[in-house]
């Protein structure tokens, strides 16, 4: 009974969790070419498993966006090809989850979207140039 109520709660709220996620999505900031190509070739390297109505999930692609970071989205939700490899990389079927594979082919599964966001983040904020003394 209890997991019906809670399908039918996801039922109803789930066009609004949608419309929310559309209107809510921020402008991306603008970078000159030659950062932003940098950073869209390291964004290459990242995608992100998600469910489309997880607040958590709309939190990220939120800050994706503002960051103006081309990230790849999984849907782990619909998807049972996403759903198995997220299950099987990550160890476990949460969302939302950011794969980070490095230059040699290693694979990071980063969980949290406190975590996830810091880490976009610090990857779109330019390095400061170091100052000798």
């Amino acid at each position: 009974m209890i997991k019906l109520f809670f399908k039918a709660l996801r039922l109803i709220l789930m066009p609004f969790m949608l419309l929310w996620a559309k209107l809510a999505m921020p402008r991306g900031i603008v970078r000159p070419p030659r950062i932003q190509d940098k950073i869209d070739a390291e964004c290459r390297q990242l995608a992100l498993y998600h469910f489309k109505t997880c607040p958590f999930c709309i939190k990220v692609r939120h800050e994706m966006a503002r960051l103006s970071l081309p990230i790849t989205l999984l849907d782990a939700q619909h998807d049972p090809k996403h759903r198995a490899d997220l299950l099987e990389g990550g160890g476990k079927i949460q969302t939302p989850c950011l794969q980070i594979t490095d230059q040699a082919g290693g694979v990071q599964w980063l969980y949290e979207s406190k975590v996830i966001i810091s880490y976009l983040q610090a990857l779109s904020s330019p390095p400061t140039p170091e100052i000798n003394t």
